[in-house]
């Protein structure tokens, strides 16, 4: 025997690997602080399916190790199947990396004389308990409960209940992890991937897949060599906005001497509170995949003044009308306020950068703008019209999401331009008090409820309004708001509602809840929403890249694309675009407050990769197919999916998102 290598037959004995992980009656187990939270299914280590019944993987035959190893760091757990006339032989490489994260390497390899076809190699670890919580980066936040609510058939939905499965393809994850939580028992646990493709597959671009699956008495956590499916449809994707397609025969084929491997992690923790098992994962994502270079990406002055000569092509002039297009002036004449339009966000975002752009009009642009928005009527609920369609003269619109929004950058350009003589704030005060006098009357009704999340837009402009206009009632109201917020969105971490083209969980949903959480703390001091913002901000952490997904022939590899720092939409509309560039400077700040200069370092990464497709005019389309999604173009066939670029659907948020996080980096003094 090698110095230095130990080698033992395991079975019926108990070998101490470390203090956390362990082989304890022929079963690998990791535990932390004494509790068993995952371990291999009795069945075997590993298990391995030799046929297709058409939609799924069939005939599984299971083994453990016959052997352990300890070479350095490592410990090496073999084993073999025989199948057919050939041999599997198996073999698990474990280390210990930090206390409750381990790494493995597992690797496969075909010895037989003939091709091992129909094929799926699986990595399977269970935690004990019913009716688990799960959590897939951009895909299911602790069921979708909300999105199954209005239209379990459109969303992927997991209740933890036996015979439930949610399988994805790695490339649709944003972070690379699937967690499980049993809140009963106050711990969670979670497998990280290296994505990559498989060797030997069918399917022209097939990968290997992550999820979890609901037993009779526990789930698991697992990986397969291809196989997907949700909602109990087997070898289904989520391809389009309203229903799945059919992703069937994802099995491999193993020719003689090929050697499959596979990298993951198991992490494994106690946790203290219901719905919050999902953030230790998304930060150790963040560290696992270090996506913090930003300098591969255009510079900061690029974008700024790329954007804002695009900003100026939707200007549109017409006698007292004087404001910026959402659409390209071929499609429509729309100025519009809030989510799509942002209309109302250069009247802050210009008056910040005007140094930099240099460029004499920029003050009277700022007034005349927002002057007119400024008319837009206002209704006693306090919802006020946010379009106006200049070819007709008409008015129309109106949701808290949009109003919200609103109001934010009016109060913004408000605090701004208090202070500065050329401009005049009046209409904007004006307008910006009346609504929120209405708005803020209606929510502190003793009946009132927030709808969803959207609500969630109106805390930050409130807070700050509070401050301008000496007027406490508006405090109570944006408070009243935050605390309902997070008391139905704490444990579940299932904040939705915040975009207006989907009826789930999504992202904008979480970041309106972590703007306006960051808001009450700033302004007033109550560290209470400081604990809430990280919250809401790690759900919508998890909707960001941390890794660039290889990029097959198409419209993003023309681009030669990069996916980091680019987030994911909601679990309905699952393309990924640049909305990230909205909470960059939210991330940055929780940097700072929390001392965590991965959050700092990632919120630039993010800015500046947001900008990429951006032609030689400036505009930038909104849909980027990373995965098996679409919702424009040619999508009969779901394997021609990935890879494909919208650049028609330019509208105009895509452009001011990036000069509003722009000026809220200005102001902090951060220098990208």
């Amino acid at each position: 025997m090698k110095k230095g290598i130990i080698l033992c037959i395991i079975s019926f004995i108990t070998v101490v690997v470390n203090g956390q992980f362990s082989i304890e009656n022929n079963r690998l187990i990791f535990k932390s602080s004494e509790k068993l939270i995952v371990s291999a299914p009795e069945e075997g280590l590993w298990s391995v399916a030799t046929g297709w019944d058409g939609e799924k993987p069939v005939n599984y035959i299971h083994t453990d190790a016959y052997s352990v190893e300890n070479s350095g760091n490592w410990t090496i757990l073999k084993g073999e199947l025989p199948i057919n006339d050939g041999m599997l032989l198996l073999r698990d490489s474990y280390k210990q990396i930090s206390e409750g994260l381990v790494k493995c390497i597992r690797r496969y390899e075909w010895t037989g004389k003939d091709t091992l076809k129909d094929v799926t190699l699986s990595v399977r670890f269970k935690t004990d308990g019913i009716k688990q919580n799960v959590f897939l980066p951009g895909i299911l936040f602790y069921g979708n409960s909300n999105g199954a609510r209005i239209n379990s058939n459109i969303v992927p939905v997991f209740n933890g209940t036996e015979g439930e499965f949610a399988v994805f393809e790695e490339h649709r994850y944003p972070m690379p992890f699937a967690m499980l939580e049993n809140s009963d028992n106050k711990y969670a646990a979670a497998i990280h991937t290296i994505p990559s493709p498989i060797r030997g597959a069918v399917i022209t671009d097939q990968w290997w897949s992550l999820g979890v699956e609901a037993k009779k008495e526990h789930s698991e956590l697992v990986l397969y060599s291809g196989y997907v499916g949700y909602n109990r449809q087997h070898s289904v994707v989520k391809a389009l906005q309203s229903r799945p397609m059919k992703y069937e025969n994802a099995y491999i084929n193993m020719e003689p001497g090929q050697i499959i491997q596979k990298e993951f992690l198991i992490e494994y923790y106690t946790i203290e509170d219901q719905g919050t098992g999902f953030q230790r994962p998304v930060h150790t994502s963040l560290s696992l995949n270090k996506p913090f270079y930003a300098d591969r990406f255009p510079t900061y002055d690029e974008i700024v003044t790329t954007k804002y000569r695009f900003a100026k092509s939707r200007i549109i002039k017409n006698n007292d009308v004087l404001g910026f297009n959402m659409h390209d002036e071929a499609v429509n004449r729309d100025i519009v306020m809030g989510w799509c339009g942002q209309a109302d966000s250069p009247g802050y975002a210009l008056q910040v950068l005007s140094n930099r752009l240099g460029d004499d009009h920029i003050t009277e642009v700022v007034q005349k703008s927002l002057d007119f928005l400024s008319s837009y009527p206002i209704y006693e609920n306090g919802i006020f019209a946010t379009s106006y369609d200049v070819n007709r003269d008409k008015y129309s619109g109106g949701d808290p999401v949009s109003c919200g929004q609103a109001m934010y950058n009016f109060a913004k350009a408000i605090e701004k331009g208090r202070k500065n003589k050329k401009l005049n704030t009046k209409r904007w005060e004006a307008f910006l008090e009346k609504a929120a006098n209405r708005i803020s009357a209606e929510i502190l009704k003793e009946n009132w409820q927030p709808r969803s999340t959207a609500e969630a837009y109106y805390i930050a402009p409130l807070a700050i309004a509070s401050k301008l206009f000496k007027n406490n009632n508006y405090k109570y109201a944006s408070i009243k708001i935050a605390d309902m917020i997070i008391d139905r969105h704490y444990h579940n971490a299932s904040y939705w509602g915040g975009t207006l083209d989907a009826t789930c969980e999504d992202k904008e949903g979480a970041l309106a809840a972590l703007q306006g959480f960051l808001e009450l703390y700033e302004r007033f001091g109550q560290t209470k929403y400081l604990k809430n913002a990280k919250h809401a901000m790690d759900v919508a952490l998890s909707y960001a890249y941390v890794w660039d997904v290889p990029i097959i022939a198409g419209r993003m590899a023309d681009h030669n694309f990069k996916s980091t720092g680019w987030t994911g939409v909601s679990p309905q509309n699952q393309h990924i675009d640049v909305f990230a560039v909205f909470f960059t400077p939210y991330i940055y700040k929780m940097g700072v407050y929390l001392k965590d200069e991965n959050l700092k370092q990632f919120s630039k990464v993010m800015y500046r990769s947001c900008f990429q497709l951006t032609d030689p005019y400036g505009s930038q389309g909104e849909q980027v197919q990373q995965t098996n999604f679409a919702q424009r173009g040619d999508m009969r066939d779901v394997y021609k999916l990935r890879g494909g670029y919208s650049e028609n659907w330019t509208v105009f948020w895509i452009t001011a998102h990036f000069l509003n996080a722009a000026a809220q980096f200005e102001e902090m003094g951060v220098e990208l």
